[in-house]
């Protein structure tokens, strides 16, 4: 079999792990609720697969790299998840969903342009945690409608996340580590859950996501650190599963929390 050959069925079959994986995660979503379906959407659906296959190609380094160029890009989902709710409120998806990816464009520009250190990721995860998350806290209840399925959505979503993966594998060789850790955390989850969620439910239910989504961001920025910290002198998959964990813990920790305080107000 030609190296090409063999490079395209490796391609293809990533592909379609990753597209499963995500497509699963986000009917779960669709059926339990925005606050339930936020903590499922800031799982690393799909950054996750994504980081996974580039540490098949790359090693620890070129991990650790990336990660440092990810961790700002976190920060600019948050403020994007921000843009779309607030618009989301009196605007349709052919207005806020074009101004919420253009704001995650524009940072994705701004983090290839500038070399970030470890602490300055942080600093601006937090500053933007600071401002967003008061200000997205009016949409996170919401009513969920019920869904009912098109025969397009699985296709699409599918997509949506077989082209991540697809463009970050291919360019990863090319780009570099910086630009690769920026392209494995483009937004598919949340950028599928708008274009097949808005339709179906409307806007309001569609922001109730994605601001209740902001809290588990956050336990997705720490991932991040764990997975810059930890890639050198722990070795790639070593890293990658402390980040999962981390990314767990805090969403069933978030998950336990929302519990507690349904238990207290019911006991009141």
């Amino acid at each position: 079999m030609s190296p090409e050959l063999t490079f395209l069925l490796t391609l293809a079959l990533r592909m379609a792990i990753t597209a499963a994986f995500v497509v699963s995660a986000s009917v779960i979503t669709e059926k339990s609720g925005p606050v339930i379906g936020a903590l499922v959407a800031t799982l690393p659906i799909s950054a996750g697969p994504s980081y996974v296959f580039l540490a098949l190609d790359h090693d620890a380094a070129f991990i650790a790299e990336g990660a440092l160029a990810s961790l700002p890009i976190n920060g600019a989902t948050i403020v994007m998840g921000l843009v779309f709710a607030t618009l989301a409120q009196r605007h349709g998806v052919h207005v806020n969903f074009p101004a919420a990816i253009a704001v995650w464009f524009a940072a994705a520009a701004l983090v290839t342009a500038v070399q970030w250190s470890l602490t300055a990721g942080i600093l601006f995860n937090a500053g933007v945690m600071a401002a967003c998350l008061p200000l997205a806290q009016r949409f996170r209840v919401a009513k969920m409608p019920l869904v009912t399925s098109r025969w397009y959505d699985i296709p699409l979503r599918a997509a949506l996340v077989a082209t991540l993966v697809a463009i970050v594998v291919t360019l990863s060789n090319i780009v570099g580590p910086r630009v690769s850790g920026v392209i494995a955390l483009f937004p598919a989850v949340f950028t599928s859950l708008i274009l097949i969620l808005t339709p179906r439910i409307g806007g309001a239910a569609t922001a109730a996501v994605l601001a209740n989504g902001q809290w588990g961001l956050i336990g997705f920025g720490l991932a991040i650190v764990v997975l810059h910290l930890a890639a050198q002198p722990l070795g790639r998959a070593a890293a990658l599963s402390l980040a999962l964990a981390t990314c767990v813990i805090w969403n069933l920790g978030l998950w336990l929390y929302g519990r507690q305080r349904i238990a207290a107000r019911r006991a009141n």
